[in-house]
This record gives C-alpha cells, sequence and structure tokens, in this order.
C-alpha cells in the first residue's frame, strides 16, 4: 500500500509541475474547430434549402396538372 501511495504522490507531483497547456495549439485547434462547424452549418442550410425547393417544385406540377 505504502507503495502505491508512494507511486500516486510522485505522479501527482509530476503532473502539477508541468507547464500547462501549448497555448498557439489550443488557438489553431480553436480556429480548426469553428471552421469545421461553419462548414457543417452551411451544409445543413444548403440540404434545407434543397428540400424546400424539391417541395416547391412539386407544388408547382401539381398546379399546372390542374
Amino acid at each position: 500500500m505504502k507503495k502505491v501511495l508512494a507511486i500516486l504522490v510522485v505522479a501527482g507531483f509530476l503532473a502539477s509541475c508541468s507547464s500547462g497547456p501549448d497555448k498557439a495549439q489550443l488557438a489553431a485547434d480553436s480556429a480548426r474547430i469553428a471552421d469545421s462547424t461553419a462548414k457543417a452549418q452551411a451544409a445543413a442550410a444548403m440540404d434545407s434549402a434543397k428540400a424546400a425547393m424539391d417541395t416547391a417544385k412539386a407544388a408547382m406540377d401539381t398546379a399546372k396538372k390542374k
């Protein structure tokens, strides 16, 4: 049990002494995530617009037949 406690203490000490995250890498990741989110939102909007156009076209075709 003493060995496990000693290992946990050493691991905790080493983890607390780290220099922290790389701020440049975090900024790059944030920009990449924001870009991919914007692309996904644009794709979803385009899919919605296409569905609306298909519905409108079907309604127009039905109106022409009457």
